[in-house]
């Protein structure tokens, strides 16, 4: 099994996750190793995306996996360039643990960027990608669920309290 990082994931109220991130210039190295570390960070907190900021990285790149056909997307310099329909539903963040809330969100996007090579990708999604992808580019613009959300609640999820060792 290849070498594992996880990162640090930054915790509310860091102002990193309050900044704009940069656009990413530099298509090398150290580009895939955030990539990388990116992805095991978010699989080892069991998250579906996760953005650079996050981890402390003010780069606009994310990486997000809800589990589908797609599998691992990674995606830099991501813009929505497509928005459609509505959806309300409940997200959570890995920036703030405890808490979700209920975020109205468009149903259709379209979304580009780059590949970790700097090619040109495009994703089109519907419902929970969608929402996912929204979620993180709004990271990259330093805006977090609890300021869009219509309620913020506590999170109820029992596999999360086991994991807590309640």
């Amino acid at each position: 099994m290849p070498f594992m990082s996880i990162r640090l994931i930054v915790k509310h109220p860091d102002a990193v996750l309050r900044e704009r991130a940069q656009e990413v210039t530099k298509f090398n190295s150290n580009l895939h190793k955030l990539l990388d570390d990116m992805a095991d960070t978010m699989y080892d907190a069991d998250g579906v995306g996760l953005a650079a900021p996050q981890v402390g990285i003010l780069k606009r790149v994310i990486v997000v996996d809800v589990g589908d056909e797609h599998e691992l997307i990674e995606l830099v310099n991501p813009e929505i360039v497509l928005a459609e329909g509505e959806q309300l539903g409940p997200e959570g963040c890995l920036s703030i643990p405890g808490l979700q809330g209920d975020v109205k969100r468009s149903n259709r996007i379209v979304i580009r960027g780059q590949d970790r090579n700097g090619k040109p990708i495009q994703y089109e999604s519907t419902e929970f990608l969608s929402r996912a992808f929204q979620h993180e580019v709004d990271h990259l613009n330093g805006v977090l669920f609890i300021d869009t959300a219509e309620s913020v609640y506590e999170a109820r999820k029992p596999e999360e309290n086991r994991q807590d060792g309640e």
